[in-house]
């Protein structure tokens, strides 16, 4: 009987790990074919034209989810001042991160935008030294590999790295240093109230950034409509989403290495959608950056209780 229940147990277990794994796969889909959609979409609009319209839709897609969730989440209790105080600087770290990547795609492949903003998986945990938090010796050798394989991808002619490249690894450091904001203020607060916060003021300081530098066209944005609502509703508002629920099952270091593989989605996305050509350095650069990746999150030393 014991034996039958634990089998049971274990059966129920493992669907919900590859149901869990398999929604992380699917968000990680969606995130490395956005590097596409941004690509495409500059060719109708702006940096900052693009950022405005597709945060905007993406804050506007979790306001339902917040509304049918904000009275199950168990870290309900926040105050919406403080709550809006937090969303702000999420939302400042994200705006500079998001335009950095933004105007680097402009000068850069989309596959390479993916491999290098992958790089956050690794300066999470280094940044997090900062702060008094452990690293272990896996971290050091995945970095080392990914650092190998991004100066493959990224450094020509010398030790001269392309100027698109630079600012996507930019909004690679910022993206890290708002993982680790989101980690200190998610336990606290409402996570999608968080969202639709930064979201929002990423919004408004990007349409600030248009009417100041860009000259904004109702008839081009209609050409960049697609990219713009894939970049909204599916890149922010459903991946974001299926992160969340992911997450509740799955076990972090598993979800950062299957997350990362946007990075071959990015690289799939450019070859199929954007007849882009990697060749063999940058490919070899691209498969070490994953490998660095990898290994970063493996931990050899854990022991499986049982």
């Amino acid at each position: 009987m014991l034996k039958l229940k634990y089998l049971r147990t274990f059966r129920i277990m493992t669907k919900e790990y590859l149901k869990s794994n398999f929604i992380l796969l699917l968000a990680a889909a969606i995130w490395g074919f956005a590097f596409v959609a941004q690509r495409k979409g500059m060719e109708f609009v702006g940096p900052f034209t693009f950022n405005a319209l597709r945060f905007s839709i993406g804050a506007i897609s979790l306001l339902p989810l917040y509304a049918l969730t904000k009275n199950k989440a168990g870290n309900e209790c926040f105050h919406l001042q403080k709550a809006l105080q937090s969303g702000f600087f999420l939302g400042l770290i994200l705006f500079i991160a998001s335009t950095s990547q933004q105007f680097g795609m402009i000068y850069t492949e989309a596959s390479k935008a993916g491999f290098i903003t992958s790089l956050y998986v690794i300066l999470v945990p280094v940044f997090g030294l900062f702060v008094g938090r452990k690293v272990k010796k896996t971290l050091w050798f995945g970095a080392l590999i990914a650092v190998a394989g991004l100066y493959l991808l990224s450094v020509r002619n010398g030790f001269t790295i392309q100027l698109g490249d630079s600012l996507v690894f930019g909004s690679a450091v910022f993206f890290a240093v708002h993982l680790l904001m989101v980690g200190d203020f998610a336990p606290r607060y409402n996570i999608i109230l968080l969202s639709v916060f930064q979201f929002g003021l990423t919004a408004i300081l990007s349409f600030f950034g248009a009417l100041y530098f860009e000259e904004i066209r109702f008839a081009t944005i209609q050409q960049a409509a697609i990219p713009i609502l894939y970049g909204g509703l599916f890149s922010v508002g459903i991946a974001f989403t299926l992160q969340i629920y992911a997450q509740k099952k799955a076990h972090p270091a598993h979800a950062a290495i299957i997350l990362s593989f946007e990075s071959v989605f990015a690289l799939i996305g450019g070859w199929l959608i954007l007849n882009e050509i990697i060749d063999l350095r940058a490919g070899i650069g691209g498969l070490l950056m994953l490998a660095g990746i990898i290994i970063s999150q493996i931990d050899f030393k854990k022991k499986q209780n049982g």
